[in-house]
């Protein structure tokens, strides 16, 4: 955890409006330091009073989290500072222990260092999308989904990643390549605490063509759990290091909490069935608040539409995948991403990319509905938004 202390200097007249920060805290007082504090940065400040009250937190700035906040998602954001009065140290340092946030400013005695913290993170190199995958209900395909995905991304000569989220899903390595290829898998990072270097992960990760990816051994051998703090710091190594990161989250609730919190958008992908559409309302409120799409696989059973399915699941069509036969055979023979060629997967792909994620790196608007903020207590509130279709 890092502290600094030094004064803060006068703000300039104007902040430009496409450099964000997040602040969530219901101190008002502290709300306005911060923004006085990311102006001098050269940031413009988006307050919210709770993770429920507002999109600001999940942007792709960083954010202040205020220690007066009690409900917090259960995964925070590696560029994430806890903030609050010297005169409350105690308190404030007992919350960060907590929470295992890396990075603590005592105000106002820290207001320099944050300054200089903001500043550091504007000027920086930009950061990819973080994309999960998860299934709708069992055998959906989202691991298929993903690979594909990727597998057109790298394809189109965008700098791609692969993960593999979920630690009981048998390995993804075995749908893309016939033989283990040499590089990391995820045993070998289960020591890694903090940001891993995004240029030392980029070189030592295995690759299937153009695509590079990150997986659990595939083999009957136990899987142990990798800690929270290593998981966090590869996503964060792996943004920096690719245009694209995509994660195969799995639906269980220890991929949720340890990946799907990292990602900035989610795809539900559901078979052409009502009763699959169903199991995937349910798991839709355990996703976090991004902005989530429907990606309909496979063939549609009779009197359905892919269009019906997704308001079911309450979130927006992004992309239809019919049945592809030479799939099986692909993932089987380690040559899933040969699939990348077919032009019903690279239609899929072109909705999704380029609906899905170049918006959210642009003007932040992507077409598709974004989820509304809800604090991890109030996670099955029902989401009652009209469903926009994507594709």
């Amino acid at each position: 955890m890092v502290t600094a202390q030094e004064p803060l200097g006068a703000a300039p007249a104007w902040t430009p409006d496409h450099e964000v920060v997040a602040c969530v805290t219901g101190d008002r007082t502290l709300l306005e330091d911060c923004a006085r504090i990311a102006a001098v940065a050269g940031a413009r400040l988006e307050g919210s009073g709770a993770f429920g009250d507002g999109r600001t937190a999940w942007g792709g700035g960083p954010l202040l989290l205020g220690a007066d906040v009690d409900d917090v998602p259960p995964r925070l954001r590696r560029d994430l500072v806890l903030v609050g009065r010297s005169s409350e140290r105690e308190r404030l340092w007992r919350r960060a222990a907590e929470l295992g946030v890396e990075h603590v400013a005592e105000l106002p005695e820290a207001s320099g260092w944050l300054v200089e913290f903001l500043g550091r993170r504007r000027v920086g190199a930009p950061e990819g999308a973080v994309l999960g995958v998860v299934g709708g209900c069992g055998g959906a395909g989202a691991s298929t989904t993903a690979t594909l995905l990727a597998a057109v991304s790298a394809a189109r000569q965008r700098t791609t990643v692969l993960i593999d989220g979920d630690r009981l899903g048998g390995g993804l390595e075995l749908c893309l390549a016939p033989e283990r290829a040499p590089g990391l898998a995820w045993p070998d990072l289960a020591a890694v605490s903090g940001s891993t270097n995004p240029d030392q992960l980029a070189a030592s990760l295995p690759r299937a063509a153009d695509l590079a990816y990150l997986s659990w051994p595939a083999g009957n051998a136990p899987a142990a759990p990798i800690a929270s703090a290593a998981c966090s710091g590869v996503v964060d190594g792996a943004r920096r290091a690719f245009e694209r990161v995509i994660v195969d989250v799995g639906r269980g609730r220890e991929g949720v909490e340890e990946f799907g919190w990292a990602c900035e958008q989610i795809l539900v992908v559901v078979p052409g069935r009502l009763r699959a559409a169903l199991a995937a309302a349910r798991i839709i409120h355990e996703l976090p608040p991004v902005p989530v799409g429907v990606v309909v696989r496979g063939r549609l059973a009779e009197g359905i539409d892919a269009e019906r399915l997704a308001e079911v699941v309450g979130a927006p069509l992004a992309a239809r995948l019919p049945d592809l036969r030479p799939v099986p055979g692909a993932a089987e023979s380690g040559r899933l991403t040969d699939l990348a060629g077919d032009r019903r997967v690279r239609r899929m792909a072109d909705h999704v990319l380029g609906g899905l994620i170049e918006p959210a790196m642009g003007d932040g608007t992507p077409p598709v509905r974004r989820a509304e903020l809800r604090s991890p207590s109030a996670r099955r509130t029902r989401r009652t938004q009209p469903a926009v279709g994507a594709a």
